[in-house]
Protein backbone atom coordinates (compact mmCIF):
# COMPACT_ATOMS: atom_id res chain seq x y z
CA UNK A 1 0.00 0.00 0.00
CA UNK A 2 4.42 3.67 -1.96
CA UNK A 3 4.97 6.04 0.87
CA UNK A 4 2.40 8.51 2.23
CA UNK A 5 4.73 11.20 0.92
CA UNK A 6 4.54 9.86 -2.65
CA UNK A 7 3.00 12.55 -4.77
CA UNK A 8 2.36 13.39 -8.37
CA UNK A 9 3.14 16.80 -9.79
CA UNK A 10 2.05 18.89 -12.77
CA UNK A 11 3.51 21.86 -14.57
CA UNK A 12 1.55 24.91 -13.52
CA UNK A 13 1.16 28.12 -15.45
CA UNK A 14 -1.81 30.37 -15.18
CA UNK A 15 -4.24 30.55 -12.31
CA UNK A 16 -5.87 28.26 -9.78
CA UNK A 17 -9.66 28.02 -9.77
CA UNK A 18 -11.06 31.11 -8.19
CA UNK A 19 -8.45 33.27 -9.82
CA UNK A 20 -5.64 32.69 -7.31
CA UNK A 21 -2.31 32.85 -9.10
CA UNK A 22 0.03 29.89 -8.75
CA UNK A 23 2.87 32.31 -8.26
CA UNK A 24 1.19 33.55 -5.10
CA UNK A 25 1.33 30.06 -3.64
CA UNK A 26 4.67 28.66 -4.75
CA UNK A 27 7.86 29.87 -6.36
CA UNK A 28 8.23 26.91 -8.69
CA UNK A 29 6.61 25.57 -11.83
CA UNK A 30 5.66 22.29 -10.15
CA UNK A 31 2.48 22.08 -8.09
CA UNK A 32 1.44 19.28 -5.76
CA UNK A 33 -1.78 17.74 -7.04
CA UNK A 34 -2.93 17.15 -3.48
CA UNK A 35 -3.24 20.93 -3.17
CA UNK A 36 -5.65 20.98 -6.08
CA UNK A 37 -7.68 17.85 -5.48
CA UNK A 38 -8.79 15.51 -2.76
CA UNK A 39 -6.17 12.74 -2.96
CA UNK A 40 -7.20 9.69 -0.95
CA UNK A 41 -4.27 7.53 0.21
CA UNK A 42 -4.66 3.80 -0.43
CA UNK A 43 -3.33 1.43 2.20
CA UNK A 44 -3.55 -2.36 2.73
CA UNK A 45 -4.82 -4.42 5.63
CA UNK A 46 -2.64 -7.51 6.06
CA UNK A 47 -5.37 -10.07 6.74
CA UNK A 48 -4.43 -12.23 3.75
CA UNK A 49 -1.09 -12.89 5.47
CA UNK A 50 -2.52 -13.17 8.98
CA UNK A 51 -5.01 -15.77 7.76
CA UNK A 52 -2.09 -18.20 7.42
CA UNK A 53 -1.62 -18.14 11.22
CA UNK A 54 -4.78 -19.30 13.00
CA UNK A 55 -6.03 -19.01 15.65
CA UNK A 56 -4.15 -15.88 16.81
CA UNK A 57 -3.45 -14.46 13.34
CA UNK A 58 0.06 -13.30 14.23
CA UNK A 59 1.99 -12.98 10.97
CA UNK A 60 5.06 -11.45 12.62
CA UNK A 61 7.31 -14.20 11.13
CA UNK A 62 6.56 -13.00 7.58
CA UNK A 63 6.38 -9.23 8.08
CA UNK A 64 9.35 -8.73 5.76
CA UNK A 65 7.36 -10.46 3.01
CA UNK A 66 4.34 -8.29 3.83
CA UNK A 67 6.27 -5.03 3.51
CA UNK A 68 8.09 -6.21 0.39
CA UNK A 69 4.87 -7.23 -1.38
CA UNK A 70 3.05 -4.02 -0.52
CA UNK A 71 5.94 -1.79 -1.50
CA UNK A 72 6.19 -3.59 -4.84
CA UNK A 73 2.47 -3.15 -5.54
CA UNK A 74 2.30 0.60 -5.01
CA UNK A 75 0.40 0.49 -1.72
CA UNK A 76 0.98 3.59 0.42
CA UNK A 77 0.89 2.20 3.95
CA UNK A 78 0.32 -0.89 6.11
CA UNK A 79 -2.63 -1.48 8.42
CA UNK A 80 -1.71 -4.04 11.08
CA UNK A 81 -3.73 -6.28 13.38
CA UNK A 82 -3.37 -5.65 17.10
CA UNK A 83 -1.67 -9.01 17.78
CA UNK A 84 1.41 -7.78 15.90
CA UNK A 85 1.78 -4.75 18.17
CA UNK A 86 1.36 -6.92 21.26
CA UNK A 87 4.28 -9.15 20.26
CA UNK A 88 7.55 -8.59 22.15
CA UNK A 89 9.92 -6.34 20.22
CA UNK A 90 7.21 -5.14 17.87
CA UNK A 91 8.16 -1.46 17.92
CA UNK A 92 11.80 -2.06 17.04
CA UNK A 93 10.91 -4.65 14.42
CA UNK A 94 8.34 -2.43 12.72
CA UNK A 95 10.58 0.63 12.73
CA UNK A 96 13.27 -1.37 10.96
CA UNK A 97 10.80 -2.52 8.29
CA UNK A 98 9.39 0.98 7.84
CA UNK A 99 12.90 2.29 7.22
CA UNK A 100 13.95 -0.64 5.03
CA UNK A 101 10.99 -0.32 2.68
CA UNK A 102 10.14 3.38 3.10
CA UNK A 103 6.60 2.20 3.81
CA UNK A 104 4.74 3.52 6.86
CA UNK A 105 2.58 1.72 9.37
CA UNK A 106 -0.60 3.79 9.26
CA UNK A 107 -2.83 2.02 11.74
CA UNK A 108 -4.22 -1.20 13.13
CA UNK A 109 -7.48 -3.07 13.41
CA UNK A 110 -8.64 -4.08 16.89
CA UNK A 111 -11.26 -6.69 17.84
CA UNK A 112 -12.62 -7.47 21.31
CA UNK A 113 -15.89 -8.45 22.99
CA UNK A 114 -16.79 -4.97 24.16
CA UNK A 115 -20.40 -5.92 24.86
CA UNK A 116 -19.19 -8.01 27.83
CA UNK A 117 -18.66 -5.80 30.90
CA UNK A 118 -16.56 -8.53 32.51
CA UNK A 119 -13.94 -7.94 29.79
CA UNK A 120 -13.72 -4.16 30.09
CA UNK A 121 -10.72 -3.86 32.40
CA UNK A 122 -8.73 -6.30 30.30
CA UNK A 123 -9.67 -4.53 27.07
CA UNK A 124 -8.77 -1.07 28.36
CA UNK A 125 -5.35 -2.28 29.50
CA UNK A 126 -4.88 -3.86 26.08
CA UNK A 127 -5.95 -0.70 24.26
CA UNK A 128 -3.43 1.34 26.24
CA UNK A 129 -0.60 -0.95 25.13
CA UNK A 130 -1.70 -1.16 21.50
CA UNK A 131 -2.24 2.58 21.03
CA UNK A 132 1.04 3.47 22.73
CA UNK A 133 2.97 1.13 20.46
CA UNK A 134 1.03 2.18 17.39
CA UNK A 135 1.88 5.82 18.10
CA UNK A 136 5.53 4.86 18.63
CA UNK A 137 5.77 3.48 15.08
CA UNK A 138 3.94 6.43 13.53
CA UNK A 139 0.45 4.95 13.14
CA UNK A 140 -2.55 7.23 13.57
CA UNK A 141 -5.67 5.10 13.01
CA UNK A 142 -7.44 2.22 14.73
CA UNK A 143 -10.39 0.34 13.26
CA UNK A 144 -12.49 -1.03 16.11
CA UNK A 145 -14.61 -4.18 15.94
CA UNK A 146 -16.85 -4.52 18.99
CA UNK A 147 -17.15 -8.31 19.08
CA UNK A 148 -19.69 -10.79 17.78
CA UNK A 149 -22.18 -12.21 20.29
CA UNK A 150 -23.39 -14.62 17.54
CA UNK A 151 -26.90 -13.38 18.21
CA UNK A 152 -28.73 -10.06 18.42
CA UNK A 153 -27.27 -8.08 21.32
CA UNK A 154 -29.53 -6.85 24.09
CA UNK A 155 -29.98 -3.16 24.86
CA UNK A 156 -27.97 -3.66 28.05
CA UNK A 157 -25.13 -5.21 26.07
CA UNK A 158 -25.19 -2.31 23.63
CA UNK A 159 -25.03 0.03 26.61
CA UNK A 160 -21.95 -1.80 27.91
CA UNK A 161 -20.39 -1.66 24.45
CA UNK A 162 -20.94 2.10 24.31
CA UNK A 163 -19.49 2.66 27.78
CA UNK A 164 -16.14 1.14 26.93
CA UNK A 165 -16.03 2.77 23.50
CA UNK A 166 -16.25 6.18 25.17
CA UNK A 167 -13.30 5.24 27.38
CA UNK A 168 -11.38 3.98 24.36
CA UNK A 169 -11.92 7.35 22.68
CA UNK A 170 -10.16 9.03 25.61
CA UNK A 171 -7.19 6.66 25.40
CA UNK A 172 -6.95 7.12 21.64
CA UNK A 173 -6.93 10.89 21.99
CA UNK A 174 -4.14 10.69 24.57
CA UNK A 175 -2.03 8.58 22.22
CA UNK A 176 -2.92 10.63 19.12
CA UNK A 177 -4.88 7.85 17.42
CA UNK A 178 -8.02 8.39 15.29
CA UNK A 179 -10.46 5.54 16.06
CA UNK A 180 -13.15 4.37 13.67
CA UNK A 181 -15.94 1.84 14.02
CA UNK A 182 -15.24 -1.06 11.66
CA UNK A 183 -17.90 -3.59 10.64
CA UNK A 184 -18.19 -7.21 9.64
CA UNK A 185 -21.62 -8.71 8.92
CA UNK A 186 -22.93 -9.06 12.48
CA UNK A 187 -23.06 -5.30 13.02
CA UNK A 188 -25.21 -4.68 9.94
CA UNK A 189 -27.67 -7.58 9.85
CA UNK A 190 -31.10 -7.19 11.51
CA UNK A 191 -31.52 -3.71 9.99
CA UNK A 192 -28.08 -2.71 11.30
CA UNK A 193 -29.20 -3.31 14.89
CA UNK A 194 -25.67 -3.41 16.32
CA UNK A 195 -24.20 -0.56 14.28
CA UNK A 196 -27.19 1.74 14.74
CA UNK A 197 -27.20 0.96 18.46
CA UNK A 198 -23.57 2.02 18.74
CA UNK A 199 -23.98 5.14 16.59
CA UNK A 200 -26.94 6.27 18.70
CA UNK A 201 -25.00 5.83 21.94
CA UNK A 202 -21.58 7.09 20.75
CA UNK A 203 -22.39 9.59 17.98
CA UNK A 204 -18.91 11.12 18.14
CA UNK A 205 -17.27 7.85 17.02
CA UNK A 206 -16.29 7.96 13.35
CA UNK A 207 -16.93 5.09 10.94
CA UNK A 208 -14.59 2.89 8.93
CA UNK A 209 -16.90 0.49 7.08
CA UNK A 210 -15.84 -2.58 5.16
CA UNK A 211 -17.82 -2.19 1.95
CA UNK A 212 -17.81 -5.89 1.13
CA UNK A 213 -19.02 -6.92 4.58
CA UNK A 214 -21.86 -4.42 4.09
CA UNK A 215 -22.90 -6.29 0.96
CA UNK A 216 -22.65 -9.64 2.72
CA UNK A 217 -24.80 -8.26 5.53
CA UNK A 218 -27.49 -7.16 3.09
CA UNK A 219 -26.63 -3.44 3.08
CA UNK A 220 -26.14 -1.44 -0.13
CA UNK A 221 -22.78 0.39 0.14
CA UNK A 222 -24.02 3.32 -1.95
CA UNK A 223 -27.01 3.86 0.35
CA UNK A 224 -24.75 3.49 3.37
CA UNK A 225 -22.38 6.14 2.03
CA UNK A 226 -25.26 8.52 1.29
CA UNK A 227 -26.58 8.07 4.85
CA UNK A 228 -23.40 7.81 6.90
CA UNK A 229 -20.69 9.19 4.64
CA UNK A 230 -20.37 12.34 6.75
CA UNK A 231 -19.17 10.12 9.62
CA UNK A 232 -16.70 8.06 7.55
CA UNK A 233 -12.95 8.55 7.89
CA UNK A 234 -11.84 5.18 6.54
CA UNK A 235 -13.03 2.19 4.52
CA UNK A 236 -11.99 -1.29 3.47
CA UNK A 237 -12.29 -2.37 -0.17
CA UNK A 238 -12.59 -6.03 -1.21
CA UNK A 239 -14.34 -7.81 -4.11
CA UNK A 240 -16.42 -10.94 -4.61
CA UNK A 241 -17.79 -12.90 -7.53
CA UNK A 242 -21.42 -13.59 -8.42
CA UNK A 243 -21.44 -16.66 -6.17
CA UNK A 244 -20.38 -14.60 -3.16
CA UNK A 245 -16.81 -15.93 -3.10
CA UNK A 246 -13.94 -13.50 -2.67
CA UNK A 247 -11.94 -12.79 -5.79
CA UNK A 248 -8.17 -12.80 -5.74
CA UNK A 249 -7.95 -9.15 -6.75
CA UNK A 250 -10.19 -6.13 -6.53
CA UNK A 251 -11.87 -5.55 -9.88
CA UNK A 252 -12.33 -9.20 -10.79
CA UNK A 253 -15.79 -9.54 -9.22
CA UNK A 254 -19.25 -7.99 -9.18
CA UNK A 255 -18.91 -5.29 -6.52
CA UNK A 256 -20.24 -2.11 -8.11
CA UNK A 257 -17.17 0.00 -7.48
CA UNK A 258 -17.99 2.64 -10.13
CA UNK A 259 -21.25 3.42 -8.29
CA UNK A 260 -19.40 3.45 -4.96
CA UNK A 261 -16.80 5.82 -6.41
CA UNK A 262 -19.55 8.18 -7.60
CA UNK A 263 -21.22 8.11 -4.19
CA UNK A 264 -17.94 8.98 -2.47
CA UNK A 265 -17.35 11.81 -4.91
CA UNK A 266 -20.87 13.12 -4.29
CA UNK A 267 -20.21 13.43 -0.55
CA UNK A 268 -16.70 14.83 -1.14
CA UNK A 269 -15.14 12.00 0.84
CA UNK A 270 -11.88 13.10 2.44
CA UNK A 271 -10.92 10.06 4.47
CA UNK A 272 -8.59 7.18 3.72
CA UNK A 273 -9.01 3.72 2.18
CA UNK A 274 -7.48 0.27 2.48
CA UNK A 275 -7.59 -2.71 0.18
CA UNK A 276 -8.11 -5.94 2.12
CA UNK A 277 -7.59 -9.18 0.25
CA UNK A 278 -9.06 -12.46 1.45
CA UNK A 279 -9.06 -15.82 -0.30
CA UNK A 280 -11.84 -18.40 -0.15
CA UNK A 281 -9.57 -20.86 -1.94
CA UNK A 282 -5.82 -21.15 -2.58
CA UNK A 283 -4.55 -18.27 -4.70
CA UNK A 284 -3.51 -18.89 -8.28
CA UNK A 285 -1.27 -15.81 -8.58
CA UNK A 286 1.52 -14.55 -6.33
CA UNK A 287 -0.17 -12.37 -3.73
CA UNK A 288 2.01 -9.39 -4.60
CA UNK A 289 0.58 -9.48 -8.12
CA UNK A 290 -2.95 -9.54 -6.69
CA UNK A 291 -2.06 -6.46 -4.63
CA UNK A 292 -0.63 -4.73 -7.68
CA UNK A 293 -3.66 -5.50 -9.82
CA UNK A 294 -5.98 -4.35 -7.03
CA UNK A 295 -4.04 -1.12 -6.55
CA UNK A 296 -4.15 -0.36 -10.26
CA UNK A 297 -7.90 -1.00 -10.37
CA UNK A 298 -8.56 1.35 -7.46
CA UNK A 299 -6.52 4.05 -9.16
CA UNK A 300 -8.44 3.56 -12.40
CA UNK A 301 -11.95 3.51 -10.93
CA UNK A 302 -11.63 5.78 -7.90
CA UNK A 303 -8.88 8.04 -9.19
CA UNK A 304 -6.76 7.56 -6.06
Amino acid sequence: MSSNSRRRFIKASGTLSGGLMVSNIINASVLDLEFLANKIPVYAHLWVYASRYPPNWDCTPILDEVFSDLKYSGIQGVELMEIILKTDGSVTRLKELIQKYSLPVVGTSYNANMWMRSKHSEILEDIELVTERLHAVGGTMMGITVGDARRKKTEEELDAQAEILKKILVTCKKNKIQPNLHNHTFEVVDNMHDLKGTIARVPELRLGPDLNWLVRGGVDPVSFIKTYGHKMVYMHIRDQDADGKWTEAVGEGVMNFPAIARALKDINYKGKAAIELAFDKPAVNPVREDWKKSRQYVKKVFGW
